[in-house]
């Protein structure tokens, strides 16, 4: 058997495992990318005179402070601002039925049914009564049972140990990695494989704080025009800015619907589209170009595309890797590409 068809067997064997196994995948897939995300900061310490092993245990302490001290401030603002969410529904509603439908039916001419008057004293109840039974519904199929949702829940706790152990050997057990490669390939793979972590690294570290300083500066931006669900619509146009121009452009129709809901004055729609001016200047001019680059060369549709295979085949945890593996992949199919234009059968020859 030659090298490679033993890699091609290898790489089918390997992609079949992940398929059968992802139910249990999920602690080592979270765990490995915290301890990809913590290595440079362990290896940086380790350099500094510290041990591997205390370097990593600093790193645990301040990640886990920085999140529950997130979760502790952010959290109970979030579950507020659903509720006022909530409670604008009926609003928001009687406009769309009072002035947005009319105003289209007077502007081109259509013929549109009235929307339906609604009891939203009953029929909201009545809604968030339906959705939490569906939820409860979902939650038993997708555990199948009260067993299998605790065992969810001691995967979640292997996260933690998971991301340490692998944090602690990362650099190790990437060199054990390449060894295993045929002699012949080891360079050649060496440096994709360098190449590769500069991809996935600018995309993971370098998009993820992209993606939290824009939450941040359209919850700060919308909570100064006034906005009552201005951290909840700023968490959202953030975290959807993982696809490029997607939380922008989600941010304004959904940050004006709420504006003019709550102030009913058109004018204040112009201190909303400056807030995501001001934000999308920052990203394209500082965030992106410092951060991130122009390394990941994933086309805003292949990361839509990537999302929706990864949740297809895998779930959550193929919603997870999808970035990272998209952006791996392509690393790859650039060489191939190269490979293929230095080849008699592209020149002709």
């Amino acid at each position: 058997m030659n090298r490679w068809t033993l890699t091609v067997v290898a790489a089918v064997v390997a992609a079949v495992l992940f398929y059968l196994l992802q139910p249990i995948l999920l602690p080592f897939v979270l765990g490995s990318l915290i301890a990809y995300l913590g290595d440079p900061l362990v290896d940086t310490l380790a350099r500094r005179g510290l041990s591997r092993t205390l370097a990593v245990v600093v790193v645990f302490a301040v990640f886990t402070t920085l999140v529950i001290a997130a979760m502790i401030v952010a959290v109970p603002i979030l579950l507020h601002q659903l509720d006022l969410l909530v409670a604008k529904i009926p609003q928001v509603y009687a406009w769309f039925a009072e002035q947005a439908v009319p105003w289209v039916q007077h502007k081109f001419d259509l013929s549109l049914k009235r929307l339906p008057d609604m009891d939203w004293s009953g029929q909201l109840s009545d809604h968030w009564q339906s959705l939490g039974r569906m939820t409860a519904q979902t939650l038993v199929r997708v555990s199948g049972s009260g067993a299998s949702m605790l065992l969810g829940l001691a995967n979640l706790a292997l996260v933690p140990v998971v991301a340490f152990y692998l944090m602690r050997d990362w650099d190790e057990l990437v060199a054990r990695a390449l060894a295993v490669l045929p002699k012949v390939w080891q360079g050649k793979i060496a440096h994709i494989v360098g190449e590769a972590d500069e991809v996935v690294g600018a995309f993971l570290r370098g998009q993820f704080i992209v993606m939290c300083t824009l939450g941040v500066v359209y919850g700060v931006g919308l909570w100064l025009v006034g906005l009552q669900l201005a951290l909840l619509l700023g968490v959202v146009a953030g975290l959807a800015s993982i696809v490029p121009y997607l939380g922008f452009t989600l941010g304004v129709l959904v940050s004006c619907i709420a504006a003019y809901a709550q102030f009913g004055d058109w004018s204040v729609l112009l201190w909303v589209l400056l807030v995501f001016g001001i934000g999308q200047a920052i990203e394209s001019m500082v965030l992106t170009p410092v951060l991130v680059g122009d390394r990941i060369g994933l086309h805003p549709v292949a990361v839509i595309f990537a999302l929706m295979a990864g949740g297809q085949l895998a779930g959550f945890v193929g919603v997870v890797v999808a970035l990272p593996v998209a952006a791996v992949i392509a690393v790859f199919l650039r060489h191939l590409l190269n490979h293929y234009r230095a080849s008699d059968l592209y020149s002709g020859h």
